[in-house]
């Protein structure tokens, strides 16, 4: 089995790289091939994955390559981790928002659009070159924004699947509350990428009891502080929402913290230089501590689980993904991309199924459709640009809503971006 790594220079590598090396009972990678332009930091973290591959008796060939074509030539799954315009554009999405009295974050608002829209062109032209090099390769896509880069791929006829590590996380911390093992905790996790709701915490399996109230009755407190929401909010809700959503329910908020501390990629930039000088050191031979403040908490996992899964090898048959809703949600368009629980091994290979999902309340259901629309015009934005389209995407966004905000944000964006949007 061969997997190719797009970003495989990045510095959540080695978590990967330690999933694969762990679990390779469930993922038997006899070739993992890291692809990344960036030569010196490629070369820095494939002598590093080849050295936690050897501490682990792995007997997979870990290479790594500035080609693309030849990269993915011949690979059975491609990961796609990449980040267009790298740690400065994300300080950029997450500082010119602010000027305007809005959230600066880099998937969600203004931030999230000009992230989708460096990056949808840049992902659909790889995947047409993994389509020519490995026609029959699953692509797996970590890249933000999820929802709207899957929707991009899927339209485009790719077979690809979104993944983000927020229902692994959350399940992984209710288990550990709740003295279960894991994989005897299922999340009735609904909505869209960055933008779900727990609206169940069953025991076992899809059709077993309902730990929730439970869960909040005893360790409310617990899972509100992780959110950094209210506990009397979950309360009221009767559900757990991701901690997306404090973007949404606590705005004003989190616009006047975000003005008196340093900025998430300012933060993430300097953890990034002291990763990289561990990474430099050739007695290292397994994932740093410090790699677990970086964000991804188990995304080795996750991805581990979702590619075997789809390549017919071991990997758990239902697990959260983002695919396209077919129905899922009614009042969704069937080719929206939604992120619930779904079989994965689907028969014939045609990739994820979702399962049937609660009802969800209007209260939940109108946010749902409200971003749906926005992604809409987000990605139209992004495949066809045009200052009008990411002024409509803007001003269509449940967080901005006002055209003198839209104005002003348009104005923003356009003159952040312009290298890597070449029509601005």
């Amino acid at each position: 089995m061969k997997l190719a790594v797009v970003g495989g220079g990045s510095t959540y590598t080695p978590e990967l790289i330690d999933g694969f090396a762990r679990l390779r009972d469930t993922l038997p990678v006899e070739e993992l091939v890291l692809i990344d332009p960036a030569t010196e930091r490629l070369e820095l973290i494939g002598a590093l994955a080849r050295r936690i591959f050897a501490r682990q008796d792995h007997a997979g060939r870990v290479t790594t390559t500035t080609d693309l074509d030849a990269g993915v030539a011949g690979a059975d799954a491609v990961l796609l981790q990449l980040r267009v315009g790298g740690q400065a554009a994300r300080l950029q999405d997450e500082t010119w928002p602010l000027e305007c009295g809005c959230v600066g974050q880099e998937t969600t608002g203004a931030g999230g659009l000009a992230k989708a829209l460096r990056t949808v062109p840049v992902v659909l032209d790889i995947a047409e070159r993994v389509r020519r090099a490995s026609p029959d390769a699953w692509i797996i896509d970590f890249t933000n924004p999820v929802g709207i880069v899957t929707r991009a791929l899927l339209r485009a006829g790719h077979k690809a699947v979104g993944l983000c590590n927020v229902a692994i996380g959350l399940q992984r911390k209710f288990a550990a509350l709740l003295d279960l093992a894991p994989s005897d905790v299922h999340l009735d996790h609904v909505g869209l990428n960055h933008l779900t709701w727990e609206l169940g915490v069953r025991r076992g399996g899809p059709d077993g009891e309902d730990l929730l109230p439970g869960l909040l009755a005893a360790h409310g407190e617990a899972v509100a502080s992780d959110l950094r929401l209210p506990q009397a909010v979950l309360d009221r809700l009767g559900v757990v929402p991701s901690y997306y959503l404090r973007y949404f329910y606590s705005h004003d908020e989190v616009v006047r913290e975000l003005g008196t501390k340093p900025s998430r990629a300012a933060e993430v930039a300097a953890m990034e230089r002291e990763l990289l000088a561990l990474y430099a050191d050739p007695a290292l031979d397994e994932k740093p501590a410090l790699l677990a403040k970086r964000g991804g908490a188990f995304y080795s996992e996750a991805a581990v689980d979702l590619a075997a899964a789809l390549l017919g090898g071991g990997g758990t048959d239902v697990q959260v993904v983002n695919t396209r809703n077919n129905g899922t949600l009614p009042f969704l368009p069937d080719d929206a991309v939604i992120e619930v629980q779904a079989r994965v091994r689907a028969t014939g290979g045609s990739g994820p199924v979702p399962l049937p999902v609660p009802r969800l309340d209007p209260l939940f259901a109108g946010l749902v459709s409200h971003v749906t629309a926005y992604e809409d015009l987000a990605l139209d934005a992004a495949l066809r640009g045009g200052r009008e389209r990411v002024f409509k995407a803007l001003l269509a966004h449940p967080l901005i809503g006002q055209y003198d905000l839209a104005e002003g944000l348009t104005d923003r964006l356009l003159a952040h971006n312009k290298e890597h949007l070449p029509w601005a």
